[in-house]
C-alpha cells in the first residue's frame, strides 16, 4: 500500500486548534455549527473532538489546550465545513464570542469563503459551496 501524499490521499491527516480555555472554546465551536464535541484528556492535554467516524477515512480533528498550543492570529489557515451554506455560521461567531473578520465571499466555481476569529484568538476560515 502507497500510503505517501498523493492525488489519492488527503493532505491534511489531522488538525488541532490551539485553546487556552476548552471549556470555552468547545461552547464556541458547539454553538456556532450546532454540533456535540466529546471531551478527552491526555497526559499534559486536555482535548475536544469534532464529530468524525474513524472508518470511513475522512480528515478530522479538535480543540486542544497544552503548553504547547498556543492560540494566534498568523500562521496557517484551516478551513472548515460549513456546508450548506457558511452564512448560517457566520451569523453565530459574534453571539458565540468570536469576530468575522472577512464576510462570506464567492471564490467563484470553487463557492465561499469567510475568515473569522474564534473565542481563543484563532483566527479561522469556512468554506461552503453555496
Amino acid at each position: 500500500m502507497n500510503d505517501k501524499m498523493s492525488a489519492q490521499t488527503n493532505a491534511l491527516n489531522w488538525f488541532e486548534i490551539p485553546a487556552t480555555d476548552i471549556s470555552r472554546a468547545k461552547k464556541f465551536y458547539e454553538t456556532i455549527f450546532g454540533i456535540t464535541m466529546s471531551e478527552m484528556e491526555m497526559p499534559g492535554m486536555k482535548y475536544a473532538m469534532f464529530p468524525f467516524d474513524p472508518m470511513i477515512g475522512k480528515v478530522a480533528g479538535g480543540l486542544a489546550q497544552s503548553p504547547m498550543h498556543t492560540p494566534g492570529s498568523t500562521g496557517a489557515i484551516i478551513y472548515l465545513n460549513a456546508n450548506p451554506d457558511l452564512q448560517m455560521v457566520l451569523d453565530k461567531i459574534a453571539a458565540a464570542g468570536g469576530k468575522v473578520t472577512m464576510p462570506k465571499t464567492s471564490i467563484g466555481p470553487n463557492g465561499f469563503m469567510a475568515f473569522f476569529v474564534d473565542s481563543e484568538g484563532n483566527t479561522m476560515a469556512l468554506h461552503s459551496n453555496t
